[in-house]
């Protein structure tokens, strides 16, 4: 099969593109991805040898655009929606991980009644993905109780890297590769309690804070790994006991796959709010904490350096199992 990838705009989407590329790629097939050229996606996929062929169109959010903004992305993903006709009429499959990106293939997959499918990454169901959700083949959430693949698409070295944590030796921060401020100055305050307990630091500070950050910690005369990005997340994540995260879909199923215990902080601008509806899923489950970063998360984080992780440790084993990916391929070839 020919299976044609849309979507990003966030490394969230795009991760769920390369777990389901990978998955496909196992299985035989062939991929085409077609993003965008704003957000993320050329970063990812420019020039990426396991695609069979990459497109970047030209378009922009419309979420939170007001007046002549949003009729301006509308208008080009209206004429990028055109143009991805001519991909997917050679595709067999589309899959939308969703994300502005997706819209162009998306709509173009509708007209043209190809075999359309979606993977919603989030609690909160994008306002894409409820638009064509009446006209997709099959709907994939990790989040409602009718969805027949329930597992998210992780990559396999995360539940490989998987095991049970008990006592906090390590503890990360991650705030995505853009970084978030908020996580970055909470980090900072309590490092001083945590080189007292001799706790080990791992920081992701993103690309905006990275000097700054590493300055603070220099000034303090503490120790801490201190990253932008990295691709051996999953190595980093099995040498941590503890998480301290926003609550973006990716991330959080990482560390569910990890196996790793956390605390979220939901990014408060987040649309939809859907990073607290997130980590809302595993609050209910008792597999995580979350508190918004208004409620002085400091001081339950501190509370949390002295708690026995291993029941939590094991609930998230639990949550997710690993072949998610390979599971919605096998349910694209039956279309």
């Amino acid at each position: 099969m020919k299976i044609l990838i849309t979507g990003g705009g966030t490394g969230g989407h795009l991760a769920i593109a390369k777990s389901l590329r990978d998955a496909a790629i196992s299985r035989g097939h062939e991929c085409v991805f077609v993003g965008s050229t704003s957000g993320q996606d050329k970063s990812w996929f420019l020039g990426d040898a396991e695609f069979k062929e990459v497109y970047f169109l030209k378009t922009s959010g419309v979420v939170n655009k007001k007046g002549f903004g949003k009729i301006a992305s509308l208008f080009l993903t209206l004429k990028a929606s055109f143009q991805a006709m001519s991909f997917v009429k050679k595709a067999d499959a589309v899959i939308s991980v969703g994300g502005f990106s997706a819209a162009p293939a998306s709509f173009a997959a509708v007209f043209l009644r190809r075999p359309y499918f979606i993977h919603e990454q989030n609690a909160a169901i994008g306002r894409l993905n409820k638009l064509l959700r009446s006209s997709c083949d099959e709907f994939f959430s990790s989040y409602e109780e009718d969805s027949l693949i329930k597992d998210y698409p992780v990559r396999q070295s995360f539940f490989k890297l998987s095991h049970t944590r008990s006592k906090i030796k390590t503890i990360i921060f991650l705030g995505g590769s853009q970084g978030a401020r908020f996580i970055n100055e909470l980090a900072i305050k309590i490092a001083p309690m945590l080189k007292e307990k001799q706790i080990r630091i791992i920081h992701q500070a993103g690309k905006l804070e990275i000097t700054k950050v590493k300055e603070a910690y220099k000034n303090l005369n503490i120790s801490a790994e201190v990253f932008d990005f990295r691709d051996d997340i999953d190595v980093l994540m099995k040498e941590s006991d503890f998480a301290v995260s926003r609550c973006g879909a990716s991330t959080l199923w990482e560390l569910c796959a990890s196996a790793l215990p956390a605390l979220y902080i939901p990014y408060p601008y987040a649309a939809g709010d859907h990073q607290f509806y997130n980590a809302s899923f595993l609050v209910e489950k008792k597999a995580s904490w979350m508190q918004r970063q208004e409620e002085n998360p400091y001081k339950l984080l501190c509370e949390l350096l002295e708690i026995d992780m291993k029941n939590t440790s094991e609930n998230l084993k639990n949550i997710i199992k690993p072949d998610g990916a390979i599971n919605i391929i096998k349910r694209v070839e039956q279309c």
